[in-house]
């Protein structure tokens, strides 16, 4: 999907939850895995790929990953990024993921939002008050 289109979608999700009987959790919940979609296909997929299936032996999984039940390491892990040997579902990676230091604490929170739902198997939303903090301890 183009930019214009997620944007488009992105509204009518927004206005359509505006407009149904939800909480006001679950339209924030809502917002943050639009947004989050944006910052994944700007700053993830090209790497982990769209549908975050990653590539053959260079990149990882998102999708189905052992490395999702660590969400702090996670969170950690986007921002500071990492060098050296990784393992994913049993499987050895060696390629350095580039730390994002011009995300946001809101776009990594969004960015969890997003990858844990879609991937991660939960219907919740990683506030960026939880988040901030455990930004701020991964640079002790």
């Amino acid at each position: 999907m183009n930019v214009r289109l997620i944007r488009l979608v992105a509204i009518f999700l927004v206005f359509t939850a505006l407009l149904s009987c939800q909480t006001d959790e679950e339209i924030k919940r809502q917002r943050y895995i639009t947004e989050g979609i944006l910052v994944f296909k700007n700053n993830c997929a090209n790497c982990h790929q769209d549908k975050g299936q990653g590539v053959a032996s260079l990149y990882p999984p998102i999708a189905g990953s052992d490395y999702l039940k660590n969400k702090n390491s996670v969170i950690c892990l986007i921002r500071y990024g990492q060098q050296g040997k990784i393992v994913v579902n049993g499987k050895l990676y060696n390629r350095p993921m580039p730390a994002q230091p011009q995300l946001s604490d809101l776009e990594v929170a969004e960015l969890i939002t997003y990858m844990y739902n879609e991937w991660g198997g939960e219907t919740k939303l990683t506030n960026v008050k939880a988040v901030t903090p455990i930004l701020n301890d991964c640079k002790k």
